[in-house]
């Protein structure tokens, strides 16, 4: 990961003139320097990217202050992401270390990590490239009955009244955004259980409207959440909701405890049954989002977005998918898509339940039944029935959401696309990344941004 150089040096020299009586001026040298450690590596190529057969070559570069760690200890392996691969050893020469990194025999990623351990820690960085990425198909598999079972999942959720619910938040209004704590019912945990409700974050711009509207979909994990604000004064209405079915503005204590206790492993939660699988509420509960918003008054009915990244970007492309009224949506690095790849010897997607154990076991998650599950909620089943233009964006470094199972996904999308690469980057994203995004997605629903 790229990391900015710091460089520490004092040196003060002081001339005075004093009378010959007075205490001369002694100055002060520089007596320490520190400077962060870079481990760099990169393909020989401009964009990464290969053809099938086509040989790679890693170069790996361990720096202080830019000057070369000559004779450090490199500790490298490459091998198809996410799988395990033979470490080896070189001393670092004058330039850095080049390697050959063979090639692919298939469409997928290879991955070159390098450690170097200098005054006693360890410094890593890592690149990858892609073998004709356009060409990732999914190993995921179709169930015959996909659209009937999703049509009766939200006819279950048409019975369901609204019953919305929403509380002004006078400490995180604005004098141009109305903020209000907001919830809704929702499907239960299963066909015939009591309904559940969706909490979520309401910003709603001052002024008559009729106002586009943006749902915002959450990453992985238990959060508070206070309102997509900034989006809301430039003159959308902005909803940002939890798919936990708890209130999304209390302390950040009960959401730490929650994330390491009862909801550490929800994505896991009835994995062997479709019908009460932890997703299927969730996903469900994102159209109800929808349903919220077209139920207030300041909406424009017409021009409705949903924008979400990793586990937000997998939820963004199913709430499209299901949800016709959705005109655009903005996708990072989207999760949950080909997490059958583990199983046919490539990289799966996040939550990487799939992925063998240690010596190659077979995951405890691999039964027919759990697989059979993941193909009613696998992403890439979503967005081989997209309709609304999207505009999608990761890098080829991302450990979490690999770029195998992202390309898996894009590449049966039919409907417009575009796709922004940032190929250094993890699982992470930059400013220029973000204004992209919403340019696009805010310029489909007729918002211009200065």
């Amino acid at each position: 990961m790229s990391k900015r150089f710091y460089f520490l040096c004092l040196l003060c020299v002081t001339v005075c003139l004093v009378p010959i009586h007075a205490t001369p001026v002694i100055p002060v040298s520089a007596t320490a320097r520190a400077a962060v450690i870079q481990v760099r590596v990169a393909p020989d190529r401009p964009g990464w990217t290969y053809a099938i057969g086509e040989p790679v070559r890693f170069r790996i570069d361990a720096t202080a202050d830019n000057e070369t760690l000559v004779g450090a200890i490199v500790r490298y392996s490459i091998g198809p992401e996410m799988e395990s691969a033979e470490e080896k050893t070189s001393t670092l020469p004058g330039g850095g270390l080049v390697i050959d990194g063979g090639s692919m025999k298939q469409p997928g990623f290879l991955r070159c990590i390098a450690t170097v351990e200098f005054d006693g820690k360890v410094y890593r960085g890592l690149a990858t490239a892609g073998f004709s990425p356009d060409q990732i198909q999914p190993t995921q598999t179709q169930p015959p009955d996909f659209d009937a079972f999703w049509s009766t999942q939200k006819e279950m959720l048409a019975k369901i009244p609204i019953e919305a619910e929403m509380k002004l938040q006078p400490d995180l209004c604005t004098a141009s955004v109305d903020v209000f704590h907001v919830s809704f019912q929702n499907v239960g945990s299963g066909p015939g259980a009591r309904p559940t409700r969706v909490y979520g974050m309401l910003s709603v711009p001052k002024g008559k409207g009729p106002f586009p509207a943006v749902l915002r979909v959450p990453g992985a994990g238990v959060y508070a959440y206070s309102g997509w604000r900034d989006a809301a004064a430039k003159g959308i209405i902005t909803l940002e909701i939890g798919i936990h079915g708890i209130p999304v503005n209390l302390r950040s204590e009960l959401y730490e405890q929650l994330h390491l206790g009862a909801l550490s492993s929800y994505f896991l939660d009835a994995l062997d049954d479709k019908d009460r699988y932890y997703y299927r509420r969730v996903y469900l509960g994102c159209i109800r989002a929808n349903d919220f918003l077209y139920s207030l008054p300041q909406f424009d009915r017409k021009n409705l977005a949903v924008i979400g990244g990793s586990q937000g970007g997998q939820l963004s492309i199913v709430t499209a998918a299901l949800d016709r009224r959705v005109k655009v949506l903005g996708c990072y690095y989207p999760a949950y898509c080909d997490v059958t790849g583990f199983l046919y010897g490539r990289a799966g997607g996040w939550p990487q339940m799939m992925r063998p154990g240690k010596d190659a076991q077979p995951s405890i998650f691999a039964t027919a039944e759990k697989i059979a599950t993941t193909s009613y909620y696998d992403t890439v089943n979503f967005a081989r029935r997209l309709k609304a233009p999207g505009f999608y964006t990761w890098g080829y470094n991302d450990e979490v959401c690999p770029p195998t199972s992202t390309f898996a996904a894009y590449n049966v999308i039919t409907a417009p696309k575009q796709l922004l690469l940032a190929l250094e980057l993890g699982h992470a994203s930059i400013p220029e990344q973000n204004d992209k995004l919403t340019r696009f997605v805010f310029g489909q629903l007729g918002v211009k941004l200065e």
